[in-house]
């Protein structure tokens, strides 16, 4: 890939980052939120696209999330903004996410605040600045910052990138909303976990952070090894799922996603690995698969959570030794 980087720059980028400090009816009555104790020190958050082909509205989302048992839930933007074309309430969505026990902690959305083109960016900000009012009516905390509309970029600049990212985190401290760099492995720019390290760093920016995932780390060609140079707080979100062994790295897709365990990616190290570095934040569940689409949807949110638990106790973290 190329960018106006020398490998100098990159290599003193990765060292910063060492020392950086991340149904239509209400749900009944939730249970009080989840304790998390030393083994299972993460939030668990169900991201939306996981049932995408149910069709579900928000609102069944929420009751749906609340239901199998989450803390959290991590909508696409596209889906509230459905809700409140036909005329729901962002008031009343708020109360429902409250009333159901669960917080927004991330959200999906794709304005284009990375594009070299000024026009499309000012566009982009103004995209990203009605999404993070909405999303913070709804009481949301974070939105995804992926490189829409540079996926097919080889030569994006990743200075200029910086800056821009840091005008979106501007924007977010006016909005009340922390935006996440996210890697995304199939686009030709901050498709590898250093690229959207370099961003964050050199936004300079005291709240930058990334948004992983586990299957885009992998798609994009990155090891998971990079992780272990992050602190606790560059992540709060961390997109789960697992990948299987074919089709291989060049032709896997999103729909290949599977749940944890049920793949290859060495999701112990990788917790071990962020709880080590001091992540205490969020594992949200984000699936494409189309065989769980054509399932019952609580099923496939009750069995995704029940996975992600399984997998973060195998990695035992209440037994590994503190952070240095």
């Amino acid at each position: 890939m190329q960018t106006n980087l020398n490998r100098r720059e990159m290599l003193a980028a990765a060292g910063g980052l060492l020392t950086a400090g991340l149904a239509t009816t209400p749900a009944a009555a939730a249970t009080p939120a989840r304790k998390r104790s030393a083994a299972e020190p993460f939030a668990y958050c169900f991201n939306t696209s996981t049932v995408r082909g149910q069709k579900l509205g928000i609102v069944e989302q929420i009751n749906l999330t609340s239901q199998a048992g989450y803390d959290a839930i991590e909508p696409w933007m596209r889906d509230i903004d459905q809700y409140v074309t036909e005329g729901g309430s962002l008031q009343d969505l708020r109360k429902r996410i409250e009333d159901a026990g669960l917080t927004v902690e991330s959200a999906i959305g794709f304005a284009q605040w990375i594009v070299d083109d000024p026009a499309q960016r000012k566009a982009g900000l103004e995209q990203a600045k009605r999404d993070m009012d909405t999303l913070q009516q709804i009481g949301g905390i974070r939105i995804a910052a992926p490189p829409t509309g540079a996926t097919k970029q080889s030569d994006l600049d990743l200075f200029a990138a910086a800056k821009r990212y840091r005008a979106l985190l501007e924007l977010g401290d006016q909005m009340q909303v922390i935006p996440q760099v996210e890697v995304w492995g199939f686009s030709e720019s901050l498709s590898r976990l250093g690229e959207s390290m370099f961003v964050a760093i050199e936004s300079g920016h005291p709240k930058a952070c990334l948004l992983p995932d586990v299957y885009h780390i992998y798609k994009g060609g990155s090891d998971f090894n990079g992780l272990g140079l992050l602190s606790g707080s560059a992540i709060q979100v961390f997109h789960v799922n697992d990948y299987p062994a074919d089709p291989p790295r060049e032709t896997i897709n999103d729909a290949d996603r599977v749940y944890p365990g049920d793949g290859v990616a060495p999701l112990t190290e990788i917790f071990r690995m962020i709880h080590k570095a001091g992540f205490r934040g969020v594992l949200s569940l984000e699936l494409f698969n189309r065989e769980y689409w054509e399932q019952d949807p609580l099923a496939v949110a009750k069995t995704g959570l029940r996975k992600t638990r399984e997998a973060v106790l195998k990695a035992q973290l209440d037994q590994q030794p503190k952070a240095d």
